[in-house]
């Protein structure tokens, strides 16, 4: 949910400069709550696609579903890496706000580290490799890639920033300790 958290927070940064996002608030709150429904990391994206649509179909407009499903199937790192951000017209602002929620929380190194643990069978230095790999190589690169575009963003992400080296920190010495 904290994609959820971070993309209300970014909606009212933003919607006193921009207020047409009032129209697309359901696009973007249901983005955030379903937006890992169909990512690979977790199951089949076509299945987690159609059950998306099954379940949303008869609360949602056509356009605000098809938006929505868009966003989430668009807004990984590694499409954005890949593919450049998709062209979605008025609902443009929608997507960066849950795309940049999403990365907000990507900050969050001890979330990373229990999901290496249990990919690494409890391995905490395997676990630890990975996360401080992954971070590295992406996390701690948000800002240098220009991922972020809003100011809230921007400003928020600076300080996740600083808290993940720290925690990194943390986590290091943890596991320096554990080797001896």
């Amino acid at each position: 949910m904290n994609v959820l958290n971070y993309a209300h927070e970014i909606y009212n940064s933003e919607i006193k400069n921009k207020p047409f996002l009032e129209q697309h608030q359901r696009v973007i709150y249901t983005a955030a709550i379903l937006h890992d429904m169909c990512d690979k990391k977790y199951m089949d994206e076509m299945e987690g696609i159609t059950e998306i649509n099954k379940y949303l179909q008869e609360d949602m407009t056509p356009i605000e579903l098809d938006i929505t499903k868009k966003i989430i199937t668009t807004m990984s790192y590694s499409k954005v890496k890949r593919d450049g951000f998709p062209e979605l017209g008025e609902f443009q602002d929608a997507y960066h706000i849950v795309r940049e929620a999403d990365l907000l929380t990507a900050y969050d190194f001890d979330r990373c580290m229990i999901y290496n643990m249990h990919r690494k069978n409890g391995n905490i230095m395997d676990a630890y490799n990975e996360a401080t790999e992954l971070f590295c190589n992406r996390v701690l690169r948000h800002n240098d890639d220009k991922l972020f575009l809003t100011e809230y963003s921007k400003q928020l992400s600076q300080v996740l920033h600083y808290d993940a080296l720290s925690r990194m920190n943390t986590w290091k010495n943890i596991v320096r300790m554990q080797l001896l």
